[in-house]
């Protein structure tokens, strides 16, 4: 996969399920200077730590049998909803026109959240995606790894 084109003023949302950066480059496509415009950060225990219950069980028709029904995953629920709320604070930075480019940096589980998601307004704004987890990295790194 080649690296997108992140020109000067190019904005890139480095997200996962609980973390987004919003970053933008202060220099060019050349000597890349990314500087954090805000981040966003939600408290997302695991699953395990969220349910409070045993899986339940139903009926069966007809019969003493009875059926395990899956508990919710309520951790991947927060991961969801992380992405509605990174795609509506998106939307409202392009309707002030804060940014004109943006590349999108997540795992492809949240890559495909924010699609659904994004309006029309902001996916004419991408430029480019890729699928990878880097939130955790720090920021010079960032850019190093989007150059290669």
């Amino acid at each position: 996969m080649t690296a997108p084109t992140i020109d000067h003023e190019t904005w890139i949302l480095v997200a996962d399920g609980q973390k987004a950066l919003f970053l933008c480059n202060e220099g060019d496509d050349e000597l890349r200077n990314f500087a954090v415009r805000r981040v966003e950060e939600q408290d997302n225990p695991p699953d395990r730590e969220q349910g409070t219950d045993r899986p339940g069980r139903l009926g069966d028709q007809g019969s003493a049998h009875r059926s395990s029904v899956a508990e919710t995953d309520w951790h991947q629920l927060a991961e969801d909803r992380f992405a509605k709320d990174l795609s509506d604070i998106l939307y409202r930075m392009a309707h002030k026109n804060r940014f004109e480019k943006l590349v999108l940096v997540a795992p492809p589980r949240v890559l495909g959240e924010l699609r659904q998601e994004l309006h029309k307004e902001v996916q004419d704004r991408i430029v480019g995606e890729v699928p990878k987890t880097l939130t955790n990295h720090p920021i010079d790194r960032i850019e190093t790894l989007l150059a290669d």
